[in-house]
Formats: C-alpha cells, sequence, structure tokens
C-alpha cells in the first residue's frame, strides 16, 4: 500500500508540474504568434529573445508587473495580452510637459493609437505618467516585477538614474523582481564615454541597483551578442534597429553585426 501510494505522488507531481511549465511556456508564444504584433516587431525577436528574457525574469500570466518607459510597445504587446486575464500589466511612461523632448509626445500619441486598433489586447492596461525625479509607479500598491530594457543610459545622460532605481524599489513587493537588459560597455568605461555611446557597463547598472538596496540574484548571457565590438563611431545607435548615419557602403557590415551586446539583470527586494 505504502509503495503505491508513493508511486502514485510521483506520478501526479510528475504530471502536474510539467503541465504548468508547459502552459506558461504556450501562452508565450501564443502571444509571440499574435496578430496584433507589429512585423517589423517580429522581425526582432530573434534579437530580443522575449520569451527567454521573460522566463529568466520570472515573469508569469499571474504577476504583476509595471514596465519603464515602453516606448512604441515592443515588450507592450508581449506583456499586456500575456498578463491580461491574470495578472495586470502597467505601462508607465513620462509625464508630459511642455519642456518634453517632442519624442516622448510622438511616442504617447503612437501607442494610443495601438491601444485603439487592438482594443481587446489593450483593455486591461494600466497607464501610469511619472517624473522622473520621483517616479510614482504602482498606484494599486507595490507589484511583483519592474521591467525595463535599454533604458539606463537615458537615465544616467539626464541625471536620474538613482532617482529612477529608487523608484523600482518603492514600487515592489518584498521579494519583487526588478528585471533590466541594457547595452553593455567594456568594463572600465568612463561614465562619459557610456553616457555618449549608449553603452552602460555592468559594474554602473550592478552598483546603482544595490546603492537603493537592491540584491543581485542573477545574470544571463540570453541577450549577448559577440560580434558587437562597441566601437562604433556613432554609439550603440548606428547597429540596428536604428543604423543612425551609417552609409550604404557600410550597411551590410553594421546588419551582419545585429543588435547590440547587451547585459540581462534579475535583482531582488528582499
Amino acid at each position: 500500500m505504502r509503495i503505491t501510494t508513493i508511486l502514485f505522488l510521483n506520478l501526479f507531481i510528475g504530471f502536474i508540474f510539467p503541465q504548468h511549465t508547459l502552459s506558461n511556456e504556450k501562452l508565450i508564444d501564443e502571444v509571440l504568434a499574435g496578430e496584433h504584433r507589429d512585423a517589423n516587431f517580429i522581425k526582432r525577436d530573434k534579437y530580443r529573445q522575449p520569451k527567454e528574457t521573460l522566463e529568466f525574469f520570472g515573469i508569469t500570466p499571474e504577476k504583476s508587473v509595471v514596465e519603464i518607459t515602453p516606448g512604441y510597445g515592443w515588450y507592450a504587446e508581449i506583456l499586456a495580452p500575456l498578463l491580461r486575464d491574470k495578472g495586470s500589466y502597467i505601462y508607465a511612461s513620462y509625464k508630459l510637459n511642455d519642456g518634453i523632448n517632442p519624442f516622448f509626445v510622438k511616442v504617447e500619441k503612437a501607442f494610443i493609437e495601438k491601444m485603439q486598433q487592438h482594443p481587446n489586447v489593450y483593455d486591461k492596461l494600466i497607464w501610469v505618467h511619472f517624473e522622473a525625479k520621483n517616479p510614482q509607479l504602482t498606484p494599486d500598491g507595490p507589484v511583483d516585477a519592474v521591467v525595463t530594457f535599454r533604458n539606463v543610459h537615458n537615465w544616467a545622460q539626464a541625471g536620474t538614474t538613482k532617482s529612477m532605481f529608487e523608484g523600482f524599489y518603492k514600487a515592489l513587493k518584498s521579494g519583487g523582481v526588478l528585471g533590466l537588459v541594457e547595452h553593455r560597455a567594456i568594463p572600465g568605461t568612463s561614465l562619459e564615454n557610456q553616457i555618449k555611446s549608449g553603452y552602460m557597463t555592468e559594474d554602473f547598472v550592478i552598483q546603482m541597483a544595490e546603492s537603493v538596496g537592491f540584491r543581485l540574484d542573477a545574470k544571463s548571457e540570453i541577450n549577448a551578442n559577440p560580434k558587437d565590438t562597441k566601437d562604433h563611431a556613432g554609439g550603440v545607435w548606428n547597429l540596428l534597429p536604428n543604423l543612425r548615419n551609417i552609409t550604404d557602403e557600410d550597411k551590410e557590415k553594421m546588419v551582419e553585426i545585429g543588435e547590440s551586446d547587451r547585459m540581462t539583470l534579475r535583482f531582488i527586494k528582499d
């Protein structure tokens, strides 16, 4: 009887947990294949590894997640439908004002149009506008995760890096995750050159996160690109997807490199 019970329990556990894992994977796969996704965004999946990145951050459909300055909504196209039924997705963008960079006005208008085109995808999205010097990101209380993609160099240029990380820490529950992807500079690069090139060192990012209370939990090479030499005259913007100021003669070479080499870091609020 005891052996039968043990065998039953092993079969039960072996059945339940793989199914749960596969279910989350299947949901991400279905979202990635969704008709609502921009065709140009889909082309970048091979560079941005969305499925593997979200799994590394521990993002599952029942989580509450804030995404910081999502721009045109590359990850919003994935996170909004993934979290729609069981979790919650907060799209956190800058509060517009008369002196703000026109780019952010353009981005806000574009994302509103995206929402209007696909109301069944974005109908439960929560949109928060924040001030970079004192970001208030979670109107309904702390969340499970904050994620941000390729934004640290912008905050470093604006001098708001520490206030942003403080905002992330306040936004999270105890045990919550900060998932961060950023262009990765060569170790020892000066802060001036980091800001100029758009590539930040892992040391800078980790020290900033730890200075406000985060603990580095893990690193991943999911978004690494060893082809990226990081010595481009126009910084990271010379690469895909921008190819800024690249001549026709050099375009093929830059496309062959792909997108930037990126750090992928997971921090915990203890």
